[in-house]
């Protein structure tokens, strides 16, 4: 018996959603985009508790099978659809074993940092949060340590992308996807913390590339809210009043 066509439940503004939306386009996996808006706490309903109690995004729902955690996702797509290329989630123990070792590392760090600080320098007014310079200033020293082991350890080999290779891994995707939500920072802030890690720089550039044009199709909601975000500031440098601490517009990351 045929299963049913895959459902994602994704908010785009969310950097594992759109790892998951870009894994699934680029590899051909049919499936039904379901838009779970964080900032209007579509994830707290009941319909979407259903998919996943804990109210995160992303999540699937495969027939009769549910899952979230999108590095569990990515594992499951690679894994259950034929025709995914070996070098997303190889098939050899070992290189596995080392691509899982990326995953488990990425959330405790480089995501951990990376989150922290674009909320407490920028999106924290869009979620009715304040700013925390202080929560902002501890978050740079993780996301600073966590470009460094990428840049010394992670990217240290003979291929262009994580641990030597040739071709993305499912790491590569997630974890460059967290970077990404960096746009949304000043400019002059993005360049500072990312300009001394040139391989980064260079990893970035090139996972782009090899999953275009889906990799732009779902930051474009990125670009646009960088855009506001500008627009915010230079309105705020002009008239010197603060940014709005209104709820909307943007997601929880």
């Amino acid at each position: 018996m045929m299963m049913r066509k895959l459902k994602v439940y994704a908010d785009r503004m969310s950097q594992p959603s759109r790892a998951v939306l870009i894994f699934c386009r680029f590899n051909g996996i049919a499936f039904d985009e379901i838009k779970v808006d964080i900032s209007k706490r579509h994830h707290l309903s009941p319909q979407f508790t259903e998919v996943n109690p804990m109210h995160k995004v992303p999540a699937i729902v495969h027939g009769t099978f549910n899952l979230f955690e999108s590095h569990a996702i990515l594992v499951y797509l690679a894994s259950a659809f034929p025709g995914i290329a070996d070098h997303w989630y190889p098939t050899d123990l070992f290189k596995r074993a080392k691509i899982n070792s990326v995953l488990d590392w990425h959330h405790s760090n480089l995501r951990h940092g990376a989150v922290n600080y674009v909320i407490n320098t920028v999106l924290g007014p869009a979620l009715g949060r304040p700013l925390n310079p202080k929560a902002a200033a501890e978050a740079e020293k993780v996301l600073l340590s966590s470009l460094s082991k990428l840049e010394d350890f992670w990217l240290n080999g003979d291929g262009r992308f994580l641990l030597g290779g040739f071709q993305p891994s499912i790491a590569d995707l997630s974890l460059v996807c967290e970077l990404m939500q960096l746009e949304v920072l000043d400019e002059k802030d993005r360049d500072r913390i990312l300009s001394p890690y040139k391989k980064v720089l260079r990893w970035i550039e090139d996972t782009r590339t090899a999953t275009n044009p889906h990799f732009e199709e779902m930051h474009n909601i990125l670009y646009r809210a960088k855009k506001k975000f500008q627009q915010e500031r230079s309105r705020v440098a002009e008239t010197g009043t603060e940014p709005s601490n209104k709820k909307g517009g943007h997601s929880r990351m």
